[in-house]
């Protein structure tokens, strides 16, 4: 998988003046370093190609990997994500995925993420916090066909809920693979349910197939980065039985079709 991922250079390039100023020259500089990060920015997203279909959002994928029992904290996860490459088209979709490894393929406590441009695969993400995901865990031998069916209709808009989804991952385990799609808004209902219906239809799921929906709210709360992102985090929603009006969708699930 390592040349799938591309080295990552510093874009701190630049000399640090090292003579003192004032506060006023100090923050005058800094706000111009956060203009010219801006406009770097900018100028680094990807566009269609000449002739090429566009969609609708530009999306990165990204890769992670952990070491089993290994606590991670949030700074180390983020050290570790490692962004692939961004694409605005479906012509430069099939560039990148037609190149990568599939789920199935990858070794235990390895991920996927294919987020929207500018949204970081992270609960603190600012697009991210407020929102949630719904979780599917799979029997092994499943991934790489569920991970296709779901980024493809996440790409071709088929959850019908505008600007709501954020992205997915797929996350390889030893006894079994999870995949999850995470929203902007955990407390909208509608939404929520629009998505799993969704997925649902786009994963061809079991009528008997439960779901577990999370916010991150709660995953940071009870899991951590220690078995947040990396696995599914147990916690109440495991302990106690289901009560006939959750306030959250909760559930181990377990597909088997």
């Amino acid at each position: 998988l390592c040349h799938l991922v591309p080295s990552l250079k510093d874009d701190d390039s630049g000399d640090h003046d090292q003579d003192q100023g004032s506060p006023k020259d100090s923050e005058k500089e800094k706000n111009e370093d956060e203009d010219k990060e801006q406009n770097a920015s900018k100028k680094k997203m990807v566009v269609p190609g000449a002739g090429e279909h566009p969609l609708q959002y530009n999306y990165t994928f990204w890769y992670s990997r952990r070491t089993p029992g290994r606590p991670a904290s949030t700074q180390s996860y983020e050290q570790n994500i490692k962004q692939i490459g961004s694409f605005a088209s479906v012509e430069q979709f099939w560039r990148f995925y037609s190149h990568m490894i599939r789920p199935g393929d990858l070794t235990g406590h390895s991920d996927f993420h294919l987020f929207k441009e500018g949204i970081k695969p992270m609960w603190e993400d600012d697009a991210n916090k407020m929102g949630g995901k719904w979780i599917i865990r799979l029997r092994k031998g499943l991934a790489s066909r569920c991970w296709e069916n779901l980024i493809l209709a996440m790409l071709g808009e088929q959850f019908m809920v505008g600007e709501e989804i954020c992205g997915a991952v797929v996350s390889v385990r030893f006894q079994e693979d999870i995949i999850s799609i995470w929203n902007k808004t955990a407390s909208d209902q509608a939404t929520t349910a629009r998505i799993r219906d969704t997925l649902r239809r786009v994963l061809n799921l079991p009528p008997n197939t439960i779901m577990e929906y999370k916010t991150h709210t709660d995953s940071i709360k009870y899991g951590g980065y220690v078995t947040g992102v990396w696995s599914i985090a147990v916690n109440k929603v495991y302990l106690t039985k289901p009560t006939t009006k959750p306030i959250c969708y909760y559930a181990r699930s377990d597909f088997i079709a």
